[in-house]
């Protein structure tokens, strides 16, 4: 009797559904190139052009003394005070209904009925909201790394750049992960992206400056006081300086109390871990109808 094989071929005609990471590499490919079609990707694009060309004629009207001159002032201003905000604005854009449109179009319903797992799925459009945003991101520093050459010219090239670009790139997959996690909790996109605009632009720094000065206490839990490794690791400004220091300003001395960047890293990668999993877990839970 001859042996039976353990797999059964398949139906002539028919295709083998792929590996779970091929899909996901799929499913992100997909997504990426509608998201860079869509008219929110160029909208996004002129709202980062056009901050940037205010900068740039702002400071080139002014000349500000400590920007123009040196590159700590320069990329601690303009770059650290400024990717924070562009990194909320492409998480808003490209993340906020990434979930909840699947539910609020029923377009996830006739994507659940194939051959896919909703982790593939939730790990696909995150990729493609990812690289969305980064592209934006990169487009800013861009835009800050052609002011400095022009006011700083080689001195413009300075490592601690680099470092505070990857401290940029965690600090949205931070973002993303809490983006992900709202629109995975609501069948409407317009209020996962409200929540996450009004929480990133003021709720968390809120909430950072009511613990530090209400109940004087170092505020590790939030994400705001992890972001500001970004900007600190460009200043040489002693009370934005990552440890603890006794600085003094108009006579007064304070101890001020910054996060080091390994502190800062581990933060903001354990906001996108649990902010992920908690998502990704709501959205094997929900059901379409």
């Amino acid at each position: 009797m001859p042996a039976t094989s353990t797999t059964d071929p398949l139906p002539t005609g028919a295709v083998p559904v792929p590996p779970s990471l091929e899909q996901v590499v799929i499913l992100a490919r997909y997504q990426l190139r509608d998201y860079l079609r869509a008219r929110r990707f160029l909208i996004l694009f002129a709202l980062v052009v056009a901050i940037g060309a205010i900068v740039t004629i702002v400071v080139a009207h002014y000349r500000p003394a400590g920007i123009i001159d040196s590159a700590s002032g320069l990329y601690g201003s303009l770059w650290g005070g400024g990717v924070p905000f562009v990194i909320v604005l492409a998480a808003v854009f490209f993340g906020g209904d990434a979930i909840a449109g699947e539910f609020q179009n029923k377009t996830g319903y006739f994507l659940m009925g194939l051959p896919v797992r909703r982790a593939t799925v939730y790990a696909g459009k995150y990729i493609a909201a990812f690289l969305a945003s980064l592209a934006i991101v990169v487009v800013f520093a861009l835009i800050i790394l052609g002011n400095a050459v022009v006011y700083l010219g080689p001195d413009a090239f300075v490592g601690s750049l680099a470092l505070s670009f990857l401290l940029a790139v965690v600090y949205l997959m931070a973002v993303l992960g809490v983006t992900f996690l709202f629109s995975s909790l609501f069948k409407v996109s317009t209020y996962g992206t409200i929540l996450t605009a009004i929480l990133f632009l003021f709720g968390f720094s809120l909430l950072q400056t009511l613990v530090q000065v209400l109940a004087d206490t170092t505020p590790w839990f939030v994400i705001s006081y992890a972001q500001s490794v970004i900007g600190a690791v460009l200043s040489d400004n002693c009370f934005t300086q990552p440890g603890t220091h006794d600085c003094t300003s108009g006579g007064f001395s304070q101890t001020v109390t910054n996060p080091t960047v390994p502190e800062g890293v581990a933060i903001m990668v354990a906001y996108f871990l649990v902010t992920a999993l908690v998502g990704l877990v709501r959205f094997e839970r929900e059901e379409f109808s």
